[in-house]
């Protein structure tokens, strides 16, 4: 069996990090190249002082691919991101959360060409997941993406992204946001301990969302993801209110119970005059890794004859599958990797590219 790119990075993500993870999931693996026998990577570490620190973990990394059958040689290269961290100085306080600053109807986002939320009804039907996939589809395609968790209250994006590393900001004001598989992010989980409690009334959420899109260093991005939290409430309403949305993406399964409450998503985006690009149905089919036999466990083609019913396009059906979960666990979306599943989420991602919404 020929050597490819999945068993390389397979190998990988076994090595880890001194301060936890593993060189995959905190996204350190450059330049991967297999050809033919010869493997080469490059590992790529935030600083010169932190490159000289992991030469144990470019050994380790360097042993570990050239123990997969197959190889003949590998070359691995330790590299920094930037130059040598400063000279420590206090770091200036920045604040999440408080009452938003008023504005004048909606504005854009400088940087920002198109912004897509992400939403649905009722919690537990893979909205978050949805999200972080489409990201990541989104950017193995080429577009400039950003990913924004606008769950304030039930923030998972971190850790379906792999990322923990707390933003930094420079003068107290602009956030610095992070970068994991070739996504741009930024979450309010991201600012608190893992297990800490949002505990804010509608004015701070509406003031925490404004600093996240106003204050954070996007650059310039093609497309912008917002991870909606369920429901009908403070957050939708600022995000249609404030900010000049493409449109949403609204997220169901097949089951009439979780359709009802998409409807009512739906329908606050029309009172709120904000495009529906279209429906997605999540958990659709699951096929049995043992035996392969189909089901529909939570019914079959609901979102795809409400989409009809609506006049709003059906924009793809994405499986109830095992491994989507265990990825997202770990910190690498599925959409990052190759296979059936992967490719469902490539889908999407190219039908919205080829309509125009991303």
């Amino acid at each position: 069996m020929s050597l490819t790119r999945d068993a390389v990075l397979k190998a990988l993500g076994r090595v880890t990090l001194p301060e936890g993870g593993d060189v995959v999931t905190r996204d350190l693996v450059r330049a991967l190249a297999v050809e033919g026998d010869k493997v080469r990577f490059v590992l790529e570490a935030p600083d010169p002082e932190a490159a000289r620190r992991m030469e144990p973990v470019r050994q380790a990394a360097e042993a570990a691919v050239r123990a997969l059958p197959g190889v003949a040689s590998v070359s691995v290269v330790l590299t920094a991101h930037g130059p040598a961290p400063k000279a420590a100085a206090p770091a200036p306080s920045l604040k999440i959360g408080g009452h938003p600053t008023p504005q004048a109807g909606p504005q854009p986002v400088a940087g920002i060409n198109r912004i897509i939320a992400i939403a649905s009804g009722k919690g537990g039907v893979g909205k978050s997941t949805l999200s972080s996939n489409l990201a990541v589809a989104l950017a193995r395609q080429g577009r400039k993406v950003g990913l924004l968790d606008a769950d304030i209250y039930g923030p998972s994006q971190p850790r379906m992204m792999g990322v923990s590393k707390r933003p930094a900001s420079p003068d107290g004001k602009t956030i610095i946001p992070l970068t994991a598989h070739g996504v741009t992010m930024m979450s309010i989980g991201l600012m608190l301990k893992e297990d800490e409690a949002v505990v804010w009334r509608g004015p701070m959420l509406m003031g925490a969302l404004q600093q996240m899109l106003g204050q954070v260093a996007w650059g310039e991005l093609d497309v912008l993801i917002v991870d909606l939290p369920p429901g009908t409430g403070d957050v939708q309403l600022t995000l249609c209110q404030r900010t000049h949305l493409t449109g949403a993406i609204v997220v169901s399964t097949p089951q009439d119970v979780a359709l009802l409450d998409a409807r009512r998503a739906i329908d606050m985006f029309g009172k709120l005059k904000t495009p529906i690009l279209g429906l997605v149905e999540n958990m659709s089919t699951y096929v049995c890794p043992n035996c392969g036999h189909e089901a529909h466990l939570f019914g079959h083609g609901g979102v795809a004859a409400e989409a009809a019913k609506l006049g709003v396009p059906f924009l793809g059906e994405i499986p109830l599958n095992l491994d989507i979960r265990l990825a997202g666990d770990a910190g690498t979306p599925i959409a990052a990797g190759e296979g059936p599943v992967a490719d469902a989420y490539a889908q999407l991602a190219r039908r919205l590219i080829a309509g125009g919404m991303a």
